[in-house]
Order: structure tokens, then sequence, then C-alpha cells
């Protein structure tokens, strides 16, 4: 289920970037009291009341500058404003209402999306002072009051924000539905593995990167199988994103990630894996996510005796921790074991979805701590004494024992591979939650 956004607009220096900070509770932002030192989107994710949401810090917006920075940071706030479910629009009640506080309260009533209006910088308790009163003069509805410096009336704001968010919809309403993600580098290949799947032009293809803006969903029935494809935009490294909205498109595809069961990792067969594939996959792993690496346009590299395993061992040099997932050579533009894509997909989502009975994973257990001793320090050894799976997708089980401390993560390690040997659990990662339980 995808996060609720939020997103925080409002002219320069009302304190946009110290609310953000309090709110996430890390100094993600920077933070200087110079109006335009935040030009770029920063985004971040924050919890009230067991509801996990996306926010937005934004530039400030100045409708009068003809400065180019300003103007570009005002179709940031823009793009923000498209994607946000809630909007807070920040002020300065130090300062009062401005022109350009009224202008952006004009360019917010045209949209359809829920406001609050923050007057901020109220760092006294008590009544506010006569000047947040004319606030209301914007027609925005009520004013909350609240100081990014000290955390005064934070909880009464989150809890309006909160008021606000869309309903939570549980998307596995089908459990036999697939939901894919295609993730991968701007020009990889994603939307035309997306129209191959689906036999028809559904997505718009072009040699330009960056073509595809949004998250797009289309459902597809093939062999048997119902899947739910998303094509997102590329995500590009940070240095090379130039245009605004595309900093919003990686935004995007990062909540693609977290809404899908499987994600296909899309590689530029000619680039190799880059730094930026790497971060991409590790982002696909941390969520927990089952993923499949296609190396896309296979067609254009020059084949010997050796040539597939000796690539395969450079991607699996480069993803070091995500070994477990299989890798699959195509070609989009020929058509060339497209086809197996969605068979591995469907093949790992399985694996992913793999429960392993009490007994038959404490049988494993004892069997894997009596062939390899687990590991001790100074006198006291590690003690296992039994496992259960918690949950699938991924697979993740807790561990009683007697010291977590000594839970090394090479033995970690050695315990998943034993459940790999044993089990496969090809193409997921698998998660560990030791408990420490008394000796007695």
């Amino acid at each position: 289920m995808a996060k609720p956004i939020v997103a925080i607009v409002g002219r320069p220096n009302v304190g946009k970037s110290t609310f953000f900070n309090y709110i996430c509770g890390k100094r993600i932002s920077i933070v200087e009291d110079t109006p335009g030192v935040t030009r770029d989107r920063i985004y971040g994710e924050a919890e009230w009341r067991n509801r996990k949401f996306t926010l937005i810090d934004t530039g400030g917006i100045e409708p009068y500058s003809e400065d180019e920075i300003m103007q570009q940071m005002r179709r940031q706030a823009e793009v923000a404003i498209e994607l946000a479910d809630v909007i807070i629009f920040m002020v300065d009640a130090k300062e009062g209402m401005t022109a350009s506080d009224k202008e952006i309260a004009a360019m917010l009533r045209k949209t359809s999306k829920p406001v609050v209006l923050v007057a901020n910088k109220v760092d006294s308790v008590g009544d506010p002072p006569p000047e947040v009163y004319e606030f209301y003069n914007l027609a925005m509805g009520d004013v909350e009051v609240v100081s990014s410096v000290h955390g005064l009336g934070m909880g009464d704001l989150l809890d309006k924000i909160y008021s606000f968010f869309p309903d939570e919809v549980h998307e596995e309403t089908e459990e036999d539905i697939i939901k894919v993600a295609v993730v991968g580098k701007p020009n990889s290949g994603k939307s035309s593995l997306v129209n191959r799947l689906t036999g028809e032009e559904r997505v718009i293809v072009s040699d330009i990167p960056g073509t595809t803006r949004d998250a797009i969903d289309t459902y597809i029935e093939k062999d048997g199988g119902k899947f739910v494809l998303i094509d997102t935009a590329g995500i590009r490294r940070k240095s090379k994103i130039t245009e605004n909205i595309e900093r919003y498109s990686v935004l995007r595809a990062l909540t693609a990630i977290e809404r899908s069961d499987v994600c296909v990792i899309m590689i530029d067969a000619q680039d190799g894996v880059t730094e930026q594939d790497a971060k991409i996959a590790g982002y696909a792993h941390e969520q927990g996510k089952a993923s499949v690496v296609v190396i896309n346009k296979w067609d254009l590299i020059e084949k010997e005796t050796g040539t597939v395993e000796e690539y395969r061992k450079q991607v699996m040099e480069k993803l070091s921790f995500m070994q477990y997932a299989p890798v699959l050579f195509i070609s989009v533009k020929t058509g060339q074991r497209v086809h197996r894509v969605l068979e591995l997909v469907r093949s790992v989502y399985g694996q992913a979805s793999l429960r392993i009975s009490t007994g038959m994973l404490n049988d494993l257990l004892n069997e894997a701590t009596a062939m390899v001793q687990p590991p001790s320090d100074k006198g006291r050894r590690l003690k296992l004494y039994y496992a259960v799976q918690s949950t699938v997708r991924p697979p993740t089980f807790i561990i009683f024992m007697n010291d977590m401390k000594l839970f090394h993560y090479s033995y970690e390690r050695y315990l998943e591979n034993q459940l790999r040997k044993s089990y496969g659990f090809e193409g997921t990662p698998i998660r560990f939650i030791p408990r420490e339980r008394g000796e007695g």
C-alpha cells in the first residue's frame, strides 16, 4: 500500500526545513537562515498514529521573482503539490502576512487537495500573538500555530494532517495478482519491456531518457497468471538530475518499489551494473522485495564462449548483497527470452511466499548447529533454542537464543545459506529477528 504524501510549501525562510527535520526526527534538510537554501526537493518518512507517510520539503516559492533558480524552485513546488495528498502551507508568524503569501494562497486555492495553513515561529505557549489572526484573510481555513524549533503545537497539527489522509486501501484484495515494479536507470528499456509483455503500446517509448514521468499500472493476464506491471520513471544519479520534475519521478519509482511484490531490475547490458543500478537494487533489497535482475540489450553485446557466465559473475560482484536474485539476459528489441521474465517473476514470488513448518525449521536449525558450532566469546557460547517463521514476503524467522551479542553476522549468513540449500528461496531476501531468552 502506497504511503500518503504530504508536501510542505511556502515562501523562503518561513521554517519549512526545520519543520521537516523535526517531523522526520533527523537532520535531513539543510537548515540555514538564508532564503533559498533548500533548492532541491527533499523527502523523508514519518509516522503518526501508526500510519506512515512521506513528507516532502520544497524550496521557497517567490511568485514575483525573475531569478531563474527561484522560478525553478516554484515549478518544483508545483510538482510537489501535484503529487501530494495533503499540503502544508507554512507562513511566518513573526513577519506577518506578505504579498507572496497571498499569491501562494491563490495558487493553492486552485487545487482540489486539502491544505493546512500553519503559522510557524510561535515560540511561546498560551494565546497566539495578534499577528496570527491576519492570516485568516488568506481564506485557507483555521490557522494551526506551531514552533518548529521547540516542537510546540506539533501533535494537534499532525492530528489535522492525519484527518485528511486517504483511507487505507489494502491492495492485496486478490491474492493471486502479483504486483511487479519495473525499475532501473533511464533508457534501460523499462517501458519497452512493459509494451512487449502486454503486446501493445500501453506506455510511451522514446530514446530520450526520462520520457516516463509517473509510475504507470498495467494489468495483464498471461500464461495463467495475473500481474500488475508498474512501469516507473528512470532513476538517475542525483548529480545527473537537472530537471526538477524528474526529482519527483524518483519518489514515484521508490513508492512503486514499496507497493510491489516483485521488482524487475533492468540493467543496460552495454553499461553494465553501475553505482546507480546497485543503489536501486539495494533499495529493493532493504524493502524486502523479491527481485529478478534483467540484463537488457543483450543483442548488442559481442559474444564468445563463456560470455554469459563471465557477465553474470560481474553482475553478482557488483550486487553482492543480492546473490539470491536470478539473472536473465534478454533483448526487448528482438524479443529474445522476454517470455521468461514473467515466468521468473512467478517463481520468485512463490519462493518469497514459502512457509516452513516450525518442526522442519527446528530440525534444520539443530542439524546446522551440529555441523558448525555457534560462535563463543570470552568463554560464553551462543545457544540457539528454537526458531519460528513469523511472516512471508520476505520470509522472516524469529530465533530465540541466550545472547544476541554472540549472534554474529557470519553465523547468520551461514544459517541463511543452510535455509537456501534446503528450501531454495531463490529471488527473495531472508530476514532473521534474534530474541533473547533466559537460560532458565
